[in-house]
């Protein structure tokens, strides 16, 4: 949510953030319903002030008629009173509905775009392979190890759902182990959350109204299943006020996750690229108001993912998201995109956001500063590794000539020191 103060000071910057990332938001309607919504306030104060003054003449007045023609004015005090209060009733749940919908203005250096088609590359790193025989796919190759089971995943499940078993249920569990571990030794706290929690964890952290297509609901104990651990860990200090001290606060929190993929019909069908279920080490930092500190932290996320893809040798590139694309509470948004084989391409595998305050203001989480002011936190993720997504360039890169698997040498320690996948 944004800070209404900056929107009343300047508007023109919010009327262009609704452009720049295609919201439809009526800030003119807002501010409008601000004013009057004030003016409201102004009115209340104003006949609470008479109404304690008129209370405190009556009870000293001897003449009758003053006396009635107080009682009369604090009737129509209390009538003005009740006016103005529906009115107020009804005006907060229409401030609160743009509110939720008001988008987030980018990084000045943000790149403006429609959507994806607006993405600038800003680094690569790795040789791509080139082959001297036919590569398979993920799925052929985990068919053939004996670890990745589609159809019996569908049987279980419906679309988009798998079972991993052996050493591909190996393979998954070594690259969370490997990004937990790094993280916890660059001295991040882990956390285990839960993966059901209730609405308000997604309010505030945005998914909800926006993404709530995206969500599996569980209607009866009103829970929904996260499709991040940002959601639980991010929301961790929701209305407490922290202090200084206590920041920056470094999480990491491995979970299940969980996606509709709502409006993918017939998108990413094949393999392990867009599924309803997978696992994520997700990384999430809390720090003061200030923005040269968040730029650090930002790109320190960033940097922790690009480690973890380097210690596994793929290939990949750091792409900044241009404003369509970025979502509407992003300050400033970085994709690293892996390259896999059988896409023919770079795809997203990490995702790293910074939104300023705008979970923090949403979730009240704040903390008091050196001189005891209360201020809203700043809030940033990134993806450490999402796993069987990236499953697909481990198989596709590592493969020999007859199916086999090398296992890149930083997971052999997490594979019972196994080096090479056997084909079955």
């Amino acid at each position: 949510m944004i800070d209404i103060k900056k929107l009343r000071e300047n508007p023109e910057i919010y009327r262009q953030a609704c452009q720049n990332k295609g919201s439809n938001a009526n800030v003119d309607l807002l501010l409008e319903h601000d004013i009057r919504l004030r003016q409201i306030q102004r009115q209340l104060q104003e006949i609470a002030t008479e109404k304690n003054q008129t209370g405190k003449s009556i009870a000293k007045m001897k003449d009758d008629t003053q006396r009635q023609t107080a009682i009369n004015r604090m009737s129509e005090l209390k009538n003005q009173e009740k006016q103005l209060n529906d009115e107020s009733e009804q005006l907060r749940p229409q401030i609160e509905q743009i509110m939720l919908s008001l988008p987030m203005p980018a990084h000045p250096n943000a790149p403006i775009g429609p959507d994806e088609s607006g993405n600038i590359e800003v680094k690569r790193w790795g040789d791509v392979r080139e082959f001297d025989f036919e590569p398979k796919d993920h799925i052929t190759l985990g068919k053939d190890l004996g670890g990745i089971d589609v159809e019996r995943g569908v049987k279980l499940s419906g679309s988009r759902n798998y079972v991993l078993t052996g050493d591909c249920a190996l393979l998954h569990q070594a690259v969370l182990r490997l990004a937990h571990d790094l993280m916890v030794a660059k001295g991040f706290i882990p956390l285990t959350v839960p993966v059901l929690t209730r609405e308000a964890t997604f309010m505030g952290t945005g998914w909800f109204p926006e993404g709530k297509s995206q969500v599996y609901e569980i209607p009866t104990d009103e829970l929904f299943l996260v499709g991040t651990a940002e959601v639980p860990a991010t929301s961790l200090h929701m209305d407490e006020i922290l202090s200084i001290e206590d920041l920056p606060i470094r999480y990491v929190a491995q979970s299940l996750c969980f996606r509709r993929e709502a409006g993918a019909a017939g998108k990413d069908t094949y393999g392990l690229y867009r599924i309803h279920q997978f696992e994520k080490v997700e990384q999430v930092i809390i720090c003061p108001y200030d923005l040269d500190q968040a730029e650090k932290w930002h790109q320190h996320m960033i940097a922790n993912a690009e480690k973890i893809l380097q210690m596994l040798n793929l290939p990949y590139r750091v792409v900044e998201i241009c404003t369509g694309d970025m979502g509407l509470g992003k300050y400033r948004m970085f994709d690293i995109e892996t390259y896999m084989p059988s896409r023919n391409d770079y795809c997203e595998t990490h995702s790293a956001s910074n939104f300023l305050d705008f979970q923090a203001r949403r979730l009240n989480l704040r903390y008091r500063d050196q001189k005891g002011k209360v201020r809203y936190c700043i809030t940033m993720n990134n993806t450490v590794i999402a796993s069987p997504r990236i499953i697909i360039p481990l198989l596709e890169l590592n493969q020999t000539e007859i199916g086999d698997i090398m296992i890149p040498e930083a997971l052999q320690k997490y594979m019972h020191g196994k080096k090479c996948l056997k084909k079955n």
